[in-house]
């Protein structure tokens, strides 16, 4: 039996017309090694990855190394476009486990996908997280790039 997801490209909207996908990161294991040198070999100008069709991609402007917002009515993200036809005109893809780092707007600087998905557990019984999909919408960043915070080491106790 087929249930129909509460957010798909079936039902997207103008304000937010693209399927975003998080799958599970190759280069590490959810959280754990974002913050270390291994991040240097895929981050886009210290982002986390944003796959965009190329097609969807020129229609917006968008270039493969520009930074990117990712936004939809739970918050807002800046991810690092990687163009390729190796995905669906109509879908994006950032991989979980991003450090949430947050600006004092709420805007995530490093590309936090959780910020941008549904908060439902997967049952009465278990509270795992569901399949993490949205629908989200994507522009040109445009301004000064934030630096990242959530690497900086905590301030000691005098």
């Amino acid at each position: 039996t087929w249930f129909e997801p509460i957010e798909w490209l079936g039902n997207a909207t103008k304000e937010a017309p693209f399927h975003l996908l998080t799958n599970h990161p190759r280069d590490r294991l959810h959280s754990q090694l974002c913050h270390t040198s291994l991040r240097d070999t895929y981050a886009i100008k210290d982002r986390e990855p944003i796959l965009i069709n190329s097609k969807d991609a020129k229609k917006l402007g968008i270039k493969n190394g520009d930074v990117v917002r990712v936004f939809n009515k739970r918050g807002e993200v800046l991810a690092g476009a990687v163009v390729s036809d190796e995905i669906m005109q109509g879908v994006v893809r950032i991989c979980e486990g991003a450090w949430y780092d947050p600006n004092e707007n709420g805007l995530c600087k490093c590309g936090n996908a959780n910020v941008l998905t549904m908060d439902m557990p997967t049952s009465k019984l278990a509270n795992g997280n569901i399949s993490h999909t949205g629908l989200v919408n994507i522009e040109k960043f445009k301004g000064e790039l934030p630096k990242l915070t959530a690497f900086n080491a905590p301030k000691g106790v005098n």
